[in-house]
């Protein structure tokens, strides 16, 4: 009977804890039962500890309600001692902070994820003109592109695409139709980069930058009314060619750092002396400064004679400066690798601009830094992400293809269990890429700017199109490693670490950005906390800090419970928004949201300001917080698509990879924890029965390899909005293979059956001559094998090229072969 009060009383206080149930109510709760059970010891044997127990409980909770109290003897001690704790945040890293707004992440770090509300989000969606820009003058633009011309013999673009690209607003998609520009939504945007990427990456890039973080995105938000009405047109129009200016070489990642320098200072201009900036730049990687007209320059402003007040240094800011302005250095090239888009240095010594070049004018010099984090904020979830989605599906088109289309052992290459693992991880992790960029996207066109999610987003579809690519090549084996105008997977596997490494390194993003700015962003109660304790020390901070301090003590115990009762019940305890074989899914991603939120207050506390230092700890809480958001944009993007069973194998496959990722970030988090013999605590209540999650089954393995391998709806689906080539091209010779060779399966079993030997491209014409004399196929069917085994040996053909074709770095410098 002890036992039994006892698991009674700790029940009730575990599941107050569970349901979050506020404070005043709690105390009115026990304060209830110790009545109840004072009462009803008149007609049962209650053992008066018990009933004392839930007094006693109910008194300590009743004091901290008292917040004088709880202040004078607790959260003022902790305000001042948290005021000498707290790191020192740089302007730089105070304004990426505050930049953008936050969104799911949010529910993320909740512990407690409102999964209704993020099935009530609308699902992606292009309008009428936008839809007809796609089929129309982007689907026109990819049909003038050539990747090994492009690449390998141009080293450019074709005129006839430059002049296309200007002529059809390309250059435009993200300025208001008032201005001349497309007008474009996110999805839109990222619609077209992602279709065009699927084609050639050199043309993709040079639509993007303008679209993205750049002289077209600043004015919008920042410039005057008179510099819109200006450059928009113009930008639009493509008679301005933009590019931004960010990176020197003193600042890569550390951008903050710049030593670019504009003085303030007076100087003619326009035949009058006015006052403006002698600005000194040396900037490199920048994406169209060969061929740009305007240049964004970002640069720190010092006013030494204090032309503009007492402050000395004002900050970074961001100028347009024409590049036919004396003194700007633009023209000469870097080659990226993989890919021939126009980047290059700039440089500039002592160029006088006068202060309406400035982007906002005069009142905007200082605030350069805000404005750059809080583009990005929203940019970065659509250009790059949109890149690195086209490769994952044109893998997963092409790859599948070619693992049908290619036979060894008298059996297609897909149906061995080796090749079935990376066609499956292709098709899984190009199900769950495309899901969280649709639901980033969607977030941006209702007007938020998911800083956190952006990163994300960067970092984990660049990844992913790496890993993508990686395995593609691994089935294609030496079909992938022979360049030439016959291979279409060699280009996209060398420009790789571009997407990697542009727009914030992958592993800065990853180890300091995703859960360092997340953890301070979405977290309920923290940025409160930081707010309070950093400025001024009144009555007020204090009141505060009170408040944000017990919250998240609340918080704190909340998500340890629901961790362990999660963990001990399978998740069982949580309600599912859904029916249907994927409702576990969102169970058991509230255990891992409630884990997770656990698990970070439990880092911070113990770390303190010294978790800023700690980047591999942040990475492996950003790699849980990451798979968080990838599986639940895959749970949305299967309810948007009608929970179309045939797509079962996909959402299965990218949910337990998934689900088995945070698992092991946790438990990396878990067997490095601060305080070792914490960390043993804390994977108890974590993972009381031990792990749950391994990962995908074989079956699931099989089940989406085989969706690559033939033609079907959820193959359609999961390569929707990639450029799909009829012609005869390295992946039109692929597709139209692809299809021949299911076409001709049937007669090519039937061949096999009745004479004994597999059809292929060296012995089908006798094969088929013998199987059509004897009635076996007709003469259709036999029509249909020829050519499919000729559409085949096109495929498997890689180039070769004649010995004065080469250089002696050899390198093909003129007009290839041909396939062989």
């Amino acid at each position: 009977m002890t036992a039994l009060f006892l698991a009674i009383l700790i029940l009730s206080l575990l599941l107050l804890a569970y349901y979050r149930i506020p404070l005043l109510i709690s105390i009115a709760i026990l304060a209830g039962l110790t009545f109840a059970f004072t009462e009803l010891r008149h007609f049962f044997e209650i053992p008066g500890w018990f009933r004392w127990s839930y007094g006693i409980w109910t008194v300590s909770l009743a004091g901290f309600a008292v917040k004088p109290l709880r202040r004078l003897l607790i959260s003022n001690r902790l305000f001042s001692l948290y005021r000498k704790v707290m790191p020192k945040l740089s302007p730089t890293e105070s304004e990426a902070l505050e930049a953008g707004t936050v969104w799911w992440d949010a529910e993320l770090f909740s512990g407690k994820p409102r999964w209704r509300q993020l099935l009530k989000y609308p699902a992606p969606s292009l309008d009428e003109r936008e839809q007809e820009f796609l089929d129309g003058p982007v689907e026109d633009l990819c049909l003038m592109l050539d990747e090994w011309q492009v690449c390998d013999e141009h080293q450019d673009l074709p005129d006839t695409a430059w002049k296309y690209i200007r002529e059809h607003g390309f250059f435009g998609m993200i300025i208001p139709q008032k201005y001349g520009g497309l007008g474009f939504s996110a999805q839109a945007n990222s619609a077209v980069v992602m279709k065009l990427s699927s084609r050639n990456v050199t043309a993709a890039v040079t639509v993007m930058v303008p679209n993205s973080l750049g002289p077209g995105e600043l004015l919008l938000h920042y410039g005057t009314e008179e510099q819109k009405k200006h450059y928009l047109p113009r930008l639009a129009s493509g008679e301005e060619v933009p590019c931004f200016a960010l990176t020197s070489p003193l600042a890569g990642s550390d951008a903050g750092s710049m030593p670019d320098t504009g003085i303030v200072c007076r100087g003619e201009f326009g035949g009058e002396e006015v006052l403006g900036l002698r600005v000194s730049w040396d900037k490199r990687y920048i994406t169209l400064a060969p061929v740009a007209t305007l240049l964004g320059l970002a640069f720190k402003v010092r006013d030494p004679d204090g032309l503009l007040g007492d402050e000395k240094d004002l900050g970074i800011t961001c100028a347009l400066i024409p590049t036919e302005t004396p003194g700007v250095e633009i023209g000469n090239r870097h080659m990226p690798i993989g890919a021939v888009f126009m980047n290059g240095p700039t440089r500039g010594k002592d160029v006088f601009i006068p202060m309406e070049w400035v982007i906002g004018g005069q009142e905007r010099i200082g605030q350069g830094w805000r404005m750059l984090m809080q583009s990005l904020a929203a940019g970065r979830a659509i250009s790059l992400p949109s890149l690195g989605v086209a490769g994952g599906k044109m893998a997963a088109l092409l790859t599948g293809a070619y693992a049908r289309i290619r036979v060894q052992f008298d059996v297609p290459i897909g149906r061995f269990g080796g090749v079935e693992e990376p066609l499956s991880r292709i098709g899984g992790r190009t199900y769950r890429m495309d899901a969280a960029r649709t639901l980033t996207l969607v977030a941006l066109d209702a007007g938020e700017q998911p800083g956190v999610l952006s990163a994300i987003n960067k970092y984990q579809l660049t990844e992913g199109n790496r890993q993508c690519i990686n395995d593609a090549m691994d089935v294609h084996g030496g079909k992938g490693i022979i360049l030439g105008p016959n291979n279409y997977l060699a280009r996209a596997y060398q420009a790789l670490p571009i997407a990697i490494t542009v727009e914030g390194a992958n592993i800065l993003t990853r180890s300091m950005i995703i859960f360092g700015q997340g953890a301070i962003r979405a977290h309920p109660y923290l940025l409160k906390e930081m707010n309070a304790v950093t400025g001024q020390a009144n009555s007020q901070a204090r009141r505060i800090f009170d408040n944000a301090l017990f919250s998240h003590i609340g918080f704190i115990l909340s998500n340890m419970v629901r961790s362990l009762l999660l963990g001990l019940t399978g998740s069982r305890m949580v309600p599912a928004p859904v029916r249907g074989p994927h409702a576990r899914y969102y169970r058991r991603l509230s255990r891992m949201s409630a884990a997770f939120a656990f698990m970070a207050d439990a880092v911070l506390v113990l770390l303190g300001g010294k978790f800023k230092f700690k980047e591999k700890l942040s990475g492996r809480m950003a790699d849980a917080l990451i798979h968080l958001y990838m599986a639940s944009a895959t749970l949305k993007r299967f309810e948007n698509d009608g929970r179309p069973s045939a797509d079962l194998p996909l959402l299965e496959w990218s949910m337990e990879d998934s689900l088995q990722r945070i698992q092991a970030a946790l438990l990396g988090v878990i067997r490095n924890f601060p305080v070792p013999v914490l960390g043993h605590v804390v994977r108890l209540i974590v993972f009381p029965l031990g792990l749950s999650s391994p990962g995908p089954t074989d079956k699931t393995v099989k089940a989406v390899a085989r969706l690559l391998l033939s033609e079907n709806e959820s193959r359609d689906r999961l390569t929707d909005g990639v450029f799909i080539s009829d012609r005869d091209d390295a992946t039109g010779r692929v597709n139209r293979a692809f299809h021949l060779v299911l076409e001709a399966a049937p007669a090519e079993q039937a061949i096999r059956n009745a004479l004994g030997k597999t059809v292929n491209f060296e012995n089908y014409e006798g094969l088929v001559k013998r199987a059509t004399e004897s009635g076996v196929i007709t003469e259709e069917q036999a029509q249909m094998v020829r050519l499919a085994q000729r559409a085949t040996r096109s495929v498997i053909a890689v180039d070769d090229f004649p010995p004065e074709q080469f250089t002696a770095a050899g390198k093909p410098v003129s007009e290839a072969a041909g396939p062989t």
